[in-house]
């Protein structure tokens, strides 16, 4: 077998050549893992030879390629005219041109498809071993030796195994500053007290650029705006010191170059003379003359035409202030403020030096965008409820609406469609339809009454964001119509960190066509059903609907009552009365009109450096509070309650309840394009006061492409119960899922995952001991799904699709919960978008 498989993959090598298999790095005897170290081999072995169970797919595909396709084809049909004419009496002539083509175009498909063998090269060999030489060097292993070894063998095969010895390594010791500009000497003691040059640590060339950074950074942010990197270097002196470094850190002077001369000269601290802001800078009126000039808080605003904005608007968002030394981080800023406003093109910053009081001019030029900008998002779609559907959604931004850089987005949406379940020829063909509408403004502050400066600088970018959307649904479900409207804010305390308070939400939904409750939940339906047959409610082959009625389904309705009144032959201790009362608790509260009146803060960490950054965590946070103030009024104002014990505005039981989630994701890099990656997700939301239940929006599901991928969507839980619900929710949910994800070859990647969790419910009026948390043992329940998915990187998204197995299943018997439908038959296949987690 190793045989055929050598002397498959060897095929395309020439006599005398041998195809490199495996590269290895052993470092004082240890194989070395770091992909960091091993991507410092120039000659890498082909895709797939250490990976994919050591298949290189892509050399395979290579090796199909006939290299000298031309000369095979003339050889064997071309040159011989009878096997030409015999051809094209059969194809025509046109269509045996195209199998020519074909022939030759598959053969550089196969090519550019699949990848040339890797042969080995001892000159790239010894260039790898003097990288690596360099690499250990740096990291103050001065004395390193690497040697290489080249095993070949009768099969055209080479392993390459690179042998380093580090030796005793270098240590720093002394750091001598020698600085020659006074003004910098002066602040350097300050500098120094958070060197990366610890005294006692090896050697890294690497600290040594980064504090090279960081002096840099340090010294721009201090009024020196001439300073650059170039002025820093280091010396270091490593003779007859027994492996110690002594560093000499030498900060020049600043050197100008003339036409003709150069002069050396101290740098010296530069501070902002004046700020001028050009609000109307553009190509198309650079001759013209400035008209309209403003003077506020130190800041000069010209404009060619009537001045659009508030002078305040535009100074809040610049960080340049008159009198000031001469800061990166203001530039910096101001940059990225006037770029959030989104009222800009590309805004400008330019310094101008004032040379006979060493200071400078800040001249800022923003071109506007345009005021209006209108979009349109045509769709054609089908889906589970629907044969066809035609949706048309338009939206419209104003920028500027108040002439202090506020954005107002006004958006909306109208749709129809034709359901499936549409079985009245008399009716509308086009049955279902949606419109909704959505205004948005956007103010680029804290919009409040208390000076919130102290608290969120505006450094931190905060902003202010005001929503109000209505939709209307006809024949979606059952039926809504949703008021909403949000007012919060948003800030960035740092790069990694995201702070949104919805300082108030307000959410009413009412319900329209309650009636038809059994028409969209048929599963409930159908139990109900079998149920009444069981008990001779109905005689068999009966259905509890009657389509004659205006409500079909009062007859399931009345079949309930009957049960929970103990007009049946069902008494308590039955479980089918339990069936049916749990279905009726369920139908109360999908059918309620809803309104969430709730305040609530996320908090978000993100240290993920760029889309490529394979080692980071995320963390999230998010706590939400309802209908606390509702209570508090309705108490003072001593408001009646409804007969179910709750207070109610507009007709409605408001919902009141807590809520928090807290999100884990950790990435770990592996090396060679495998990564670990790990996600553990908790939420609860607890009623209280008002409600003994959360609103159906406001809870918790499992299951789906980017939970437990054993389970279709809403199908998982609650706990153990063996739920029959098209949406399986409640209030408390754990997750917990595992990944390896690695390469395959090119932009074909895979994974194996495990996925965790379950949902529960806790505190609310559920009383199925199956679906409820009652304390630790409860934890048997979490669900186990295991599988392996296949993923395509397209650089921008990556297309996704899953397998999972049901490992661990709770709603099966305790005895037979592990590995039972253990199938592909019973796996649940997800097609999803970027990666779950």
């Amino acid at each position: 077998m190793s045989l055929l498989f050598s002397c498959n993959v060897v095929k395309r090598v020439k006599e005398g050549d041998h195809l490199i298999t495996d590269n290895t790095i052993v470092e004082d005897g240890n194989t070395v893992m770091t992909e960091r170290i091993n991507n410092i081999v120039i000659q890498k072995t082909n895709s797939g030879m250490r990976k994919f169970f050591g298949f290189p797919l892509k050399l395979h595909i290579y090796n199909l390629a006939r290299p000298n396709i031309d000369s095979i084809l003339e050889a064997n049909i071309l040159s011989d005219s009878l096997k030409v004419k015999r051809n094209i009496s059969l194809l025509s002539k046109k269509q045996f041109d195209k199998f020519i083509d074909f022939r030759k175009n598959f053969n550089s498909w196969l090519k550019r498809t699949g990848e040339a063998p890797v042969i080995y090269d001892e000159d790239k060999t010894i260039k790898t071993a003097n990288n690596l030489r360099k690499y250990y060097y740096s990291k103050g292993w001065f004395n390193n030796e690497v040697t290489f070894e080249a095993a070949k063998d009768s099969n055209k095969l080479a392993k390459v195994t690179y042998n380093v010895v580090k030796h005793k390594p270098y240590i720093l010791d002394s750091l001598n500053p020698i600085i020659s500009s006074p003004a910098i000497d002066s602040i350097y003691p300050q500098i120094a007290k958070n060197t990366l040059l610890k005294k006692g640590e090896q050697y890294d060339s690497q600290n040594f650029e980064n504090e090279r950074e960081r002096i840099n950074t340090l010294l721009r942010n201090s009024g020196f705006y001439y300073f650059g990197q170039d002025y820093i270097r280091f010396e270091i002196d490593t003779i007859k010191t027994n492996h110690k470094v002594q560093t000499e850190l030498r900060i020049a002077n600043r050197i100008i170059r003339g036409s003709d001369s150069i002069t050396v000269t101290p740098f010296k601290v530069y501070k902002i003379r004046e700020v001028n802001v050009f609000t109307d800078s553009n190509f198309n009126n650079r001759f013209k003359a400035i008209t309209d000039t403003v003077n506020y808080k130190n800041y000069n605003l010209y404009s060619k035409e009537k001045l659009r904005f508030r002078a305040k608007a535009l100074t809040d968002a610049i960080f340049i202030n008159k009198g000031d030394i001469y800061s990166d981080l203001a530039r910096s800023r101001t940059q990225r403020y006037l770029n959030d406003l989104q009222m800009f093109r590309y805004p400008d910053i330019e310094y101008i030096e004032n040379e006979e009081d060493s200071t400078l001019t800040a001249n800022i030029r923003l071109e506007p965008k345009k005021k209006y900008s209108l979009s349109f998002d045509p769709e054609i779609n089908t889906s589970n409820i629907q044969t066809i559907g035609f949706s048309f959604g338009t939206g419209l931004k104003i920028r500027n609406v108040f002439r202090g850089a506020e954005t107002l987005d006004i958006s909306g949406i109208a749709a129809i469609g034709a359901s499936k379940s549409r079985n009245d020829p008399e009716a509308a063909f086009f049955d279902i339809n949606e419109f909704g509408g959505n205004i948005r403004l956007t103010i680029p502050r804290i919009f409040s009454p208390f000076n919130t400066n102290k608290i969120i600088p505006k450094y931190m970018s905060p902003s202010t964001s005001i929503n109000l959307s209505a939709t209307s649904q006809q024949n979606i479900g059952l039926d809504k119509q949703s008021l909403s409207g949000i007012f919060s804010y948003n800030w960035f305390p740092s790069k990694t960190v995201t702070n949104n308070l919805d300082l108030f939400n307000v959410n009413f939904v009412k319900n329209l066509n309650t009636s038809n409750y059994f028409g969209v939940y048929t599963n409930s339906y159908s139990s109900l059903n079998s149920i009444a047959e069981d008990i001779g409610y109905i005689a068999d082959g009966e259905e509890l609907y009657d389509d004659t009625l205006s409500a079909p389904y009062s007859p399931a309705d009345a079949f309930i009552d009957d049960v929970i009144n103990n007009n049946t032959s069902l008494t308590s201790s039955d479980d089918d009365y339990s069936t049916v009362q749990n279905i009726e608790e369920r139908k109360e509260r999908l059918t309620e009109d809803n309104l969430i009146f709730s305040s609530s803060f996320d908090y978000k960490k993100d240290n993920r450096k760029n889309i490529f950054d394979n080692d980071f965590s995320i963390f999230k946070w998010r706590v939400e509070s309802a209908g606390v103030l509702l209570s508090a009024i309705s108490d003072l104002s001593s408001v009646s309650k409804n007969e179910a014990g709750n207070y109610e505005i507009f007709d409605v039981a408001f919902s009141q309840y807590i809520k928090t989630e807290i999100d884990y994701i950790k990435y770990i890099d592996l090396g060679r394009q495998n990564v670990l990656a790990f996600r553990s997700y908790a939420g609860i939301a607890i009623p209280y006061g008002n409600s003994n239940s959360v609103p159906f929006a406001e809870s918790f599901f499992a299951g789906g492409p980017n939970d437990n991928r054993a389970w279709s969507a809403y199908n998982l839980g609650p706990g153990s119960s063996n739920s029959t619900n098209e949406f399986n929710e409640a209030n408390f949910k754990l997750h917990l899922s595992a990944e390896q994800r690695f390469n395959i070859f090119g932009q074909w990647h895979g994974a194996i995952f495990v996925d965790a969790g379950n949902i529960w419910n806790v505190l609310d009026n559920v009383t199925d001991e199956g679906a409820t948390f009652t304390d630790f043992s409860s934890l048997k329940d979490i669900a186990v799904g295991s599988g392996f998915g296949i993923r395509y990187d397209f650089d921008f998204f990556v297309l996704r699709f899953d397998t999972g197995f049901k490992t661990y299943d709770p709603s099966q018997e305790s005895s037979n919960r592990w590995f039972r439908n253990y199938n592909f038959t019973n796996a649940v296949y997800n097609i999803g978008i970027n990666y779950p987690f």
